[in-house]
């Protein structure tokens, strides 16, 4: 049977209300339509001449809490209750106008601002709530890191994370917003747990419910165990030769000298060097091995250099290198990162015999990687961080050969002096964009016109520019390059 159809298109807006309809009505007197819900839900309805009213035929998203970010910024979406979305603990809702009209896309906002390491005072850190069962936010960043703690400081140290998740030695952290989190139901085998950072009152202390008798009568039995760590403490401290202090700052880790005097053997195994100092091979006490940056010529006061180095340790990437901690006694300045086994990108292109470790697969990822570092330099810190020398031997390489950028930040720690440095530099030259020439103001453009001229020796194997016969040599098997 063949069917004539009558198409007909209707808008409605109005104070209470905004919809647009499409009704398709056959010879049969069927009429259906369709509705877009003002919350992005699509409805397609059937008129039922029998019980006349609209039936429901089909929607999509299938559920409410499948429509893209439902519940807005921090708020979580529940099938079992009836107005879908509330708001997580510690936040309270956006527009109480909108939330009463079913409207949540204005989302949530905190009680409580964070206590940023930014702009901390004596007030109290930042803690973490669990939120349990939960489908996780949308858009999560992954960090290599090897514990649960490691997972928590490293979104701590970063002022613009908002929450974290470490489960089977995979560490996730989120950036900003929180979107499209969701309450599941108990038994659910989707659910997963998550941290949620809040303000430090927005956080109940569980200590402050402990009997105050309790803690009284304690405290004598308390105070014996603790003279008895600290007699211990002090009598390995005699016998051991080396005790790492670790005062923490943020996330980074004050290190005595001669500790790193220690862990480097003298600063026998030299990794590198450049226009600021030297790198030198070390291992701690727990067997970890790292990458010790020796300053030179550096002019700041301790107090000074402990707060430039604060904010630089507060930057994480997975294609950054992380700095883990830093020296300041006296005159000596120096950095501690992650040591990076499979060293500088300069060493697999132009000086290892074997090329095939790096197929074009691998250049790609290491190219696109290091464009990924270079972004969250230029657009996702506070300050827009120029790295003002980028070429492969400050391109490191991990176990996995996931790159890393490395020396980002050092020309906010040392000044912006750079004519020694870019004159002395072995390699820079073919590097330099026209603006270091002409005498304009540098700016992030710098560091993309480096990045492409990188990528030509990406493509060739070859360098870009010749080097200077006589120049000091800035390539290197492994670990920590500097300019």
């Amino acid at each position: 049977m063949r069917l004539n159809y009558i198409y007909d298109f209707e808008y409605v807006d109005n104070k209470n209300e905004s919809y647009f309809t499409y009704s398709v009505k056959a010879s049969s007197n069927t009429i259906s339509r369709f509705v877009l819900d003002f919350s992005g839900q699509i409805n397609q309805l059937s008129w039922l001449s029998s019980s006349q009213q609209w039936n429901m035929f089909f929607s999509l998203p299938r559920q409410q809490c499948e429509v893209y970010r439902l519940c807005g910024p921090f708020g979580v979406c529940s099938e079992s209750t009836d107005n879908f979305c509330s708001c997580l603990p510690g936040f309270s809702n956006g527009s109480q106008r909108d939330w009463n009209l079913s409207d949540w896309s204005s989302g949530c906002k905190r009680k409580s601002d964070l206590n940023c390491p930014a702009n901390a005072s004596n007030t109290e850190k930042d803690r973490f709530l669990l939120s349990s069962n939960m489908k996780l936010p949308d858009d999560p960043q992954s960090l290599d890191v090897r514990s649960n703690m490691e997972c928590r400081a490293a979104c701590l140290s970063n002022c613009s994370c908002t929450a974290y998740a470490f489960k089977g030695n995979n560490c996730s952290i989120w950036i900003g917003n929180l979107f499209n989190m969701q309450q599941l139901t108990q038994g659910d085998s989707a659910g997963n747990s998550f941290y949620l950072r809040l303000a430090a009152s927005d956080v109940e202390d569980p200590s402050k419910k402990r009997n105050v008798t309790v803690i009284i009568a304690g405290s004598v039995s308390a105070a014996a165990v603790i003279l008895a760590i600290v007699l211990f403490g002090v009598w390995r401290w005699r016998r051991r030769p080396i005790v790492t202090t670790k005062t923490l700052e943020g996330s980074l880790i004050a290190f005595a000298f001669r500790d790193l005097q220690v862990a480097t053997k003298n600063f026998s195994e030299k990794l590198g060097g450049g226009g600021f100092g030297s790198v030198f091979k070390g291992i701690l006490p727990d067997s970890s091995h790292i990458a010790v940056k020796k300053l030179e010529s550096i002019s700041q006061g301790e107090k000074q250099f402990r707060t430039e180095v604060s904010t630089i340790g507060t930057i994480q990437h997975v294609n950054l290198v992380r700095l883990s901690g830093f020296c300041s006694e006296d005159d000596k300045r120096l950095l501690v990162y992650d040591f990076m086994p499979n060293g500088s990108l300069d060493y697999h292109l132009f000086h290892r015999k074997d090329s095939k470790t790096l197929d074009w697969k691998m250049r790609y990822q290491i190219a696109l990687g290091t464009a990924r570092g270079l972004a969250y330099l230029h657009e996702k810190c506070r300050d827009c961080i120029i790295h003002c020398d980028i070429k492969p031997e400050n391109i490191l390489l991990d176990a996995k050969f996931c790159p890393k950028v490395a020396d980002f930040g050092l020309a906010k720690l040392v000044g912006r002096d750079f004519s020694r440095v870019l004159t002395t530099m072995r390699g820079t030259r073919g590097y330099l964009a026209p603006e270091w020439i002409s005498g304009v103001a540098i700016t992030a453009k710098a560091d993309v016109y480096s990045y492409g001229m990188m990528l030509f020796e990406f493509v060739s194997g070859r360098r870009n520019s010749e080097p200077f016969e006589n120049g000091p040599s800035s390539s290197s098997q492994h670990g920590l390059l500097v300019r």
